[in-house]
């Protein structure tokens, strides 16, 4: 596979730390509470020894136990599934809600913003009488410990209340993207044998309703195992009404006491399943338990983000994708306040994003790089209204950046002053693999390195260790929050991840190491292109077409071709205002030519409207592709954000 070209290699050096970033740094403050040198030390001693590590880490984080463990790692039955924090008994709900109480019980803890404009807010006091509230609601409808309840909600108080509700009973929350249809919705809920279903009456978005509870009562009628649902009133419209299996929220939480009994858990019990969409067959249940995902959020956020108490952590998410979750109970641990937006970042107005970072004082951004090329085509002054004075840190997730986006991010929304906090993993990771830091310098793009306590690597074909080459992103040793298996599915997890290279976490991204130890991530190696024998990434060939001043998007595909193999044909977005011609697709080629080279040259460009995206803002290229060559099974699109923009891709010109 090729280098990344000098685009991303040459870049200089954007931003360096100052004197209060480092001081400030709860990494480095770890560190030496621990007597080790500094990050580097930090992180070859947590590779080297795990149970060292994670054992001072929950102690960093406050993490409260109510039986101490025994051992910090068992790997008796192999690298795949490790026990960790044997023998010890805790809910995290405890750490991220009950702790602050008696400090901070009159500190705000979530605030929450519409689409409609209205606002809420919980101070951790009133959280855990909400948590306490809705956990006897759902003991009043038979729901215990092991039992699957399914949220289907938007990004409301509720949705954040009722994952911690289930936790405090020690049930086993199965969060669904509020965009969903029917049939992915069912088939959540068949998979994990759900008993519960919790949505609401609708929600607003781009100022109309979304008539949710008709899509679940659709899900509900291929959904046999769901034996109740619960309604949250959140747009007051009536709705359709199955008398004995659907209850208001008001109903069944409202009249509960303040106080609730907390199931005692166990380290390593489930507390939430989550989907995550595959090119063929069904979605995958990732298992995670009480001590896994919160704990590894919470680190990533205190160490790489460097979050304290009184930060305020806004991510554009849905609880569907798995950052919803991880805010919501990372963030709580880690000490912040978490704000929660149910609307769309360009409306009524493409500066909506910001406004609401001003109005509730977000010190944490967390965003994608589609995200920001979408603003960016709305120009330069919507964000030059806006000096968003509170903001320290910027985050991003989901794909690859490509430099124009990173550098406008990083001059435009962080004034120069905020670093990116770039951050790959996943949802069966719990969080990050590689990321930046606010105590490093960061190139464009790029990441400082792997997370501590997750020892990565890029290695070639034979497992080899390389650098300044590309290679597959690798993880050597298990690490605290990575999924407990597939739910009911032992051997597709096995598979999936270890079977490549024995002992090994083979994550399925293309990544190289620089000279300068800079980390990129380069696209997953499923999507790898190979032209003539030539290999390259997709993210590569987009970020070549976007360096052309009219385009404001791409999604690059390969597609057979007779002589070469496979061939590329770019999908482009051109900056409004662009006109489209021959002429216009002919630059755009030479352009990629010019950063890849003429043998890398895509055959085709075509201009469309739109591009097939999740709604964490992921271009769907399996899709673009499936629908390019018309074939008739184009795998899961039950996360789509935009399914119209699948026939544009037939249409394109």
């Amino acid at each position: 596979m090729s280098l990344p070209s000098a685009e991303f290699s040459n870049l200089p050096i954007a931003w360096q730390p100052d004197e209060a970033r480092l001081k400030r740094s709860r990494a480095l403050a770890f560190a030496r509470a621990h007597g080790v040198a500094g990050w580097d030390e930090m992180a070859a001693k947590a590779a080297e020894d795990p149970s060292w590590f994670w054992g001072a880490v929950v102690e960093e984080l406050g993490i409260v136990w109510r039986t101490p463990f025994e051992q910090v790692l068992d790997l008796a039955d192999g690298p795949a599934w490790p026990h960790w924090f044997t023998g010890g008994r805790m809910n995290y709900v405890e750490s991220a809600v009950d702790r602050h109480c008696a400090t901070r019980g009159n500190e705000t803890a979530l605030l929450w913003e519409g689409d409609d404009g209205e606002t809420k807010s919980l101070t951790f006091d009133e959280l855990a009488r909400q948590v306490n509230r809705a956990a006897n609601g759902l003991r009043s409808l038979g729901i215990g410990k092991g039992d699957r309840v399914g949220i289907y909600l938007p990004m409301i108080l509720e949705a954040a209340v009722m994952t911690l509700a289930c936790g405090r009973i020690g049930a086993v929350y199965v969060p669904m993207f509020s965009g969903y249809g029917a049939d992915a919705v069912a088939t959540r809920l068949n998979d994990a044998d759900a008993h519960v279903l919790i949505t609401a009456d609708g929600f607003y978005r781009r100022g109309s309703v979304v008539r949710m509870k008709e899509t679940a009562d659709a899900a509900l009628a291929e959904a046999p195992s769901v034996r109740q649902v619960v309604v949250v009133r959140r747009v007051g419209r009536e709705v359709p009404w199955t008398e004995g299996r659907d209850v208001w929220w008001d109903d069944v939480v409202d009249s509960q006491p303040d106080t609730c009994e907390q199931e005692d858990t166990a380290a390593d019990d489930p507390y939430m399943i989550i989907y995550t969409s595959g090119t063929t067959g069904k979605p995958k249940g990732a298992v995670h338990v009480h001590a896994g995902f919160p704990i590894k959020a919470a680190q990533d956020l205190a160490f790489c983000f460097d979050v304290h108490q009184g930060d305020r952590l806004f991510w554009v998410t849905d609880l569907g994708w798995m950052m919803g979750p991880w805010a919501i109970a990372g963030g709580l641990i880690a000490g912040a306040s978490i704000v929660l937006y149910e609307g769309t970042p360009d409306y009524p107005e493409p500066d909506r994003l910001w406004q609401v970072v001003e109005r509730h004082e977000a010190t944490i951004l967390g965003i994608s790089p589609t995200l920001i090329r979408a603003l960016m085509g709305r120009g330069d002054e919507w964000i030059e209204r806006h000096d968003l004075p509170t903001l320290t840190t910027l985050g991003s997730t989901g794909e690859p950046w490509n430099p124009g986006p990173w550098l406008w991010t990083f001059n435009n929304v962080g004034k120069g002053r905020c670093p990116i906090v770039n951050y790959s993993g996943g949802t069966e990771i719990s969080g990050g693999i590689v990321a930046s830091t606010t105590i490093h310098p960061q190139k464009p793009c790029s990441f400082n390195g792997a997370v501590p306590g997750v020892p990565a690597d890029v290695v070639d074909e034979e497992g080899r260790s390389v650098r300044n080459a590309v290679g597959e992103l690798v993880i050597r040793g298990p690490w605290v929050g990575m999924t407990s298996g597939f739910w009911r599915d032992r051997e597709r997890y096995e598979s999936t991840y270890w079977s490549k290279m024995p002992g090994t976490w083979v994550h399925g991204d293309w990544a190289m190491v620089d000279d300068d130890g800079f980390w990129y991530i380069l696209g997953r190696s499923d999507d790898t292109l190979n032209i003539a024998g030539k290999r390259i990434g997709p993210a590569e060939i987009e970020s070549a077409a976007v360096a052309h001043p009219l385009v404001q998007e791409a999604a690059a595909i390969g597609v057979p071709h007779e002589i070469k193999g496979e061939a590329i044909v770019v999908f482009v977005i051109l900056t409004p205002g662009a006109e489209e011609s021959d002429e216009l697709r002919a630059e755009i080629r030479a352009t990629v030519a010019d950063h890849v080279g003429k043998p890398l040259q895509p055959d085709r460009v075509l201009f469309v409207d739109d591009l097939p995206k999740t709604r964490n803002a992921k271009i769907m290229r399996r899709v673009i592709r499936g629908r390019y060559l018309d074939l008739r099974d184009l795998g899961d699109l039950s996360s789509l954000e935009n399914v119209a923009a699948v026939d544009g891709i037939g249409s394109a010109r």
